[in-house]
């Protein structure tokens, strides 16, 4: 039985959505982990929500126009990303932001949907996912945020470290907190918008929070701690599929069940230290210069 199961599996990886797929998981692994310690050191948990509806509002509008759904959500998620970011001086001005976002967005996606008379099950789909049916354009997207998050972070690990340990000290040391509030929200804005298909928008958290809240139980300093986040997302991902396709179960699900397996055992780890999260932040700046 095993064996077949594991010949079934290697068929299965020959057939070109199985590989388009297991890139664009490897691929996300790289940068949508390093988004969630982004998430996590801001404090922006509902910014996760808010996407997913804007995005729903995004497909909506491609499917109206006769543009790409997923091209329009996207540019959406970055639009509002950019547009909520002057409300972002505290965390709780934020989440006020994202929930009047979340219920207009929603709200308008419905009404745009019922009022056009366009089929809403292929808007409705992005709750599930639809791994393999990732396409070029998904594989583009998931490529760049794994070239531009990792790459950004390292060139602005100072101000970045920084900003998320204390906002007003990296105000006072000539960090520019404005524009790199908008820079980090806008990414955060494209990754969730960008994940969606591989796991539907009720499961993105697998591919982004989780690796995180793992990390920095594990890591020790601001780059460890995303050094951690990045091979966690890896063996997650990769393991993850892997397991689907031999159990022939959906992959979404599967990734949020292995991602959250993983951070409880980590809270097994004895605690090394009184702030796993803020202290290091701070503490690895000096070796940023």
């Amino acid at each position: 039985m095993n064996a077949l199961a594991t010949a079934d599996v290697g068929a299965l990886l020959q057939l070109v959505p199985v590989q388009r797929a297991g890139l664009a998981l490897l691929l996300a692994a790289v940068g949508l982990p390093v988004i969630g310690v982004i998430i996590v050191g801001l404090d922006i948990m509902p910014v996760r929500f808010a996407m997913m509806h804007v995005a729903l509002l995004g497909i909506a509008v491609g499917l109206l126009t006769g543009l790409d759904p997923m091209l329009c959500a996207l540019v959406a998620c970055a639009l509002a990303g950019a547009g909520v970011a002057p409300l972002a001086r505290t965390p709780d001005g934020l989440s006020g932001a994202m929930g009047l976002l979340m219920s207009l967005a929603i709200a308008a996606a419905l009404l745009l949907l019922a009022v056009s008379g366009v089929n809403a099950s292929g808007a409705f789909a992005l709750l599930w996912g639809s791994i393999l049916s990732v396409g070029s354009p998904d594989l583009v997207v998931l490529g760049a945020l794994a070239v531009v998050v990792p790459a950004l972070f390292w060139w602005r690990r100072r101000d970045i470290g920084l900003l998320l340990y204390d906002r007003e000290l990296a105000q006072c040391s000539g960090v520019p907190v404005r524009a790199l509030t908008a820079a980090l929200l806008v990414l955060v804005a494209v990754a969730v918008a960008g994940a969606i298909k591989l796991t539907g928008a009720l499961l993105v958290d697998a591919l982004t929070l989780l690796p995180a809240l793992a990390a920095r139980r594990l890591g020790s300093s601001l780059k460890s701690i995303t050094l951690w986040a990045i091979g966690i997302g890896v063996v997650v991902n990769l393991s993850g599929f892997l397991l689907a396709l031999w159990l022939d179960w959906p992959p979404g699900p599967v990734l949020v069940l292995m991602a959250g397996a993983v951070v409880l055992a980590v809270h097994l780890v004895s605690e090394r230290r009184t702030s796993p999260w803020r202290a290091p932040a701070s503490a690895s700046l000096p070796s940023s210069h």
